[in-house]
């Protein structure tokens, strides 16, 4: 599919390459934002990189919709996908107790035992998809099929940072404490936000993300 330019408000331009997630369309994604990030077009002061688009927001003072789309299209025409450069995370986590209270109800949901749940997450092919809903809150695409969950049909309140969770095919580990309906299978001691203002999140789009599983003498240790 032809990258399809949406004008957004008064100082965006959506760019969409797919209407549904895909190999194709995630690897475009991926290349079009590090083209954006080593080439900014002038005007441009951030890029949001989402499961099927990437959203372009401008200073309107330098810049409007349509010189916007020039430049974004100027520089799709020359993007390449063969010089892609991501890393690979590693996230320890604990599947232990009272940190992994929903490891029991996936277990059942799937007809699996615990453990073959807790082996089936760790040989999960895990993306990074996008960021969203909270600060270093990365969507991770690569769930096992086995279990695959849907969501709670309510949500739980106050679940800690550094909880992993899964709903359908998507993983991700909370920075802060909130609210979800997403499955707590673990708990992760792994730093998400970094202070560091040039890096403020360990992952960037695209990074593939392998999970290490740790006991509770090692995540109480690491969590201080």
């Amino acid at each position: 599919m032809k990258p399809h330019f949406t004008p957004v408000a008064d100082s965006a331009v959506l760019v969409t390459f797919g209407k549904a997630l895909g190999e194709d369309v995630f690897q475009s994604i991926v290349a079009f934002d590090k083209a954006l990030q080593q080439s900014p077009p002038s005007g441009m002061v951030e890029a949001v990189p989402a499961l099927v688009n990437v959203l372009g927001i401008f200073d309107p003072v330098q810049t409007d919709h349509v010189e916007l789309q020039v430049a974004l299209e100027k520089l799709l025409s020359g993007m390449s996908r063969n010089v892609l450069q991501t890393q690979n995370r590693v996230v320890q986590v604990c599947y232990d107790g009272p940190y992994a209270p929903d490891l029991k109800a996936v277990a059942q949901a799937c007809g699996l035992s615990e453990e073959a749940v807790i082996a089936a997450h760790l040989s999960g092919d895990y993306k990074v998809l996008m960021y969203g809903f909270a600060p270093g809150y990365a969507y991770m695409g690569g769930v096992s099929p086995d279990i695959q969950v849907p969501r709670k049909t309510a949500p739980v309140r106050d679940i800690p940072a550094g909880s992993v969770m899964i709903a359908g095919a998507q993983c991700l580990v909370t920075t802060v404490k909130m609210p979800t309906g997403w499955s707590i299978i673990g708990r992760s001691p792994t730093p998400i936000l970094l202070d560091d203002p040039a890096r403020p999140f360990l992952f960037d789009i695209g990074d593939t993300v392998t999970f290490e599983r740790i006991s509770v003498d090692d995540l109480l240790k690491a969590m201080g």
